[in-house]
């Protein structure tokens, strides 16, 4: 996403040091004699890991930790000198930044969660703190937001900016096969992280909404904020490219998404949350829909500007463009006349193919929209950075308008998809990696030398098919009683 910067001696070691680290062993199959997992399990399909935890804050953060230490302690391993390297600030200065920036907002039912976590790691030997655990669950808003805003404090060049990653959309009514909603969305990122984020989180709370969304582990929003509740909301989000704007005494935005996420029981509570403090950090187009009502919203989230569209009939997208002008003017750097730009292009994308199938949509066709590799600036297949699907590191243009260097390892991770039949039964389809194609670590840095310093912190991503899952499945498969 970031113009590679030169390795440092000391940032060099960090990288070699992360690359040999062993991990510790995975949670074992059978239940463990710890009280405060009881009721929890996770097993792996498909790619994906998924996880079901209930009870307490502090025991689903324990059973967070303990069931995902070997994913956490991967993710920490690799988020650390990928920050150092993207954004010229190391993991000190995350902790620190944790601790006295955003610690204070986070409502006492996520610090306990977040404590959880830490002893639930404890408990299977995995070395890392509060503080670590902030960090990670800031990976967007710390380096992406409050960085650029401290550079510019500080009368520096921001060494970073906020993303434009993913492409989404929402329909109702007219729009749909059978006049209800269908939600779609795909994940992009860098490669780096983006392998690892292939979580499927089954949480059901003491209080609030039972939810089943996706995410990365030590995370307790699902950050590219994919799920489904049992208050019978649907909701996602993508990023409003080239956004500046920061306020270091608001409340984390991974906090309130998560709040939002498992609190609100309507369209308007969401709102609500999102709005309760808002600090600007990870600022988003939320696509929202309420299956009780078969009504949808966007929700664009700025720091100074907000607004609501909302309808009965009607569909919504997101391709990390600013829809309102004056959050465009006075927010963000985007430029809406730069039909070449990954945004514009995908934006137009959504236009032509909501069109085309306007009355048609259902899962399976959303399936295929969130897969779509149509270039609409040049009419060509074949992913890109301009496709609904993206594929950056095959790009061999130069530093595009909007957020990739050339032939960065970086696009689509992971794709979702539901409806309200299926949401109404907590269910979505998920597809692990990039549709029908494969990334490969090893050929990929031998061709691409610039990026010698991921070595040993990106992986192989193997294109995965679509798999259904549901609230309350076991390891056997089946699904327990909820």
């Amino acid at each position: 996403m970031l113009v590679p910067r030169p390795v440092s001696t000391g940032l060099l070691a960090l990288l070699l040091a992360a690359a040999a680290r062993p991990l510790p062993a995975a949670p074992p199959g059978s239940p463990s004699s710890d009280p405060r997992l009881a009721g929890a399990h996770r097993f792996e399909r498909d790619g994906w890991v998924y996880v079901h935890l209930e009870g307490s804050p502090d025991r689903i953060g324990f059973q967070h930790g303990a069931l995902l230490a070997p994913e956490i302690d991967d993710l920490l391993r690799v988020m650390k000198p990928f920050l150092e390297h993207s954004t010229g600030r190391n993991w000190a200065f995350y902790r620190e930044a944790s601790e006295k920036i955003l610690w204070p907002g986070i409502d006492p039912e996520y610090r306990r969660e977040i404590d959880g976590i830490v002893a639930g790691l404890a408990s299977r030997g995995v070395a890392a703190d509060r503080w670590d655990i902030v960090a990670l669950n800031a990976n967007q808003e710390l380096p992406y937001y409050y960085v650029p805003w401290l550079d510019r404090r500080e009368g520096k060049t921001p060494s970073s900016h906020a993303p434009g990653n993913c492409s989404a959309f929402i329909a109702t009514g007219s729009y749909t096969a059978d006049g209800k909603i269908v939600i779609g969305h795909n994940s992009w990122t860098n490669y780096v992280i983006g392998t690892r984020w292939n979580i499927l989180f089954d949480i059901q709370p003491e209080s609030g909404s039972r939810i089943l969304m996706d995410g990365l582990p030590g995370v307790i929003a699902s950050d590219d904020d994919f799920g489904v509740t049992s208050a019978g909301l649907v909701i996602t989000e993508t990023t409003i490219a080239q956004f500046e704007g920061f306020d270091p005494k608001g409340k984390p935005e991974f906090a309130r998404a998560r709040k939002a996420m498992q609190h609100a029981r309507s369209i308007d509570e969401y709102v609500a949350i999102m709005l309760d403090g808002n600090n600007g950090g990870y600022a988003n187009d939320w696509l929202i829909g309420d299956i009780k009502t078969g009504e949808i919203a966007l929700f664009e989230l700025g720091l100074k500007n907000h607004m609501v569209k909302r309808t009965r009939d009607g569909c919504f997208y997101g391709a990390n463009y600013p829809e309102s002008p004056k959050l465009r003017r006075e927010e963000t750097r985007f430029n809406p006349d730069n039909k070449a730009s990954s945004p514009n292009a995908r934006r137009t994308r959504w236009e032509q193919l909501m069109a085309e199938y306007k009355g048609k949509i259902d899962v399976y066709l959303a399936r295929r929209l969130e897969t779509d590799d149509l270039d609409a600036f040049t009419g060509r297949r074949g992913a890109n950075e301009r496709t609904l699907c993206g594929r950056v590191e095959i790009s061999p243009r130069g530093v595009p308008e909007w957020d990739w260097t050339p032939y960065y390892p970086g696009g689509t991770v992971q794709s979702k998809v539901t409806s309200a039949a299926l949401a109404g039964r907590m269910t979505l389809w998920a597809e692990v990696g990039h549709h029908g194609s494969d990334f490969l670590a090893g050929p990929f840095l031998e061709q691409h030398p610039e990026y010698h310093w991921m070595h040993g912190l990106v992986k192989d991503m193997k294109a995965g098919p679509w798999s259904l899952f549901e609230s309350g499945m076991t390891p056997a498969g089946g699904t327990a009683k909820r």
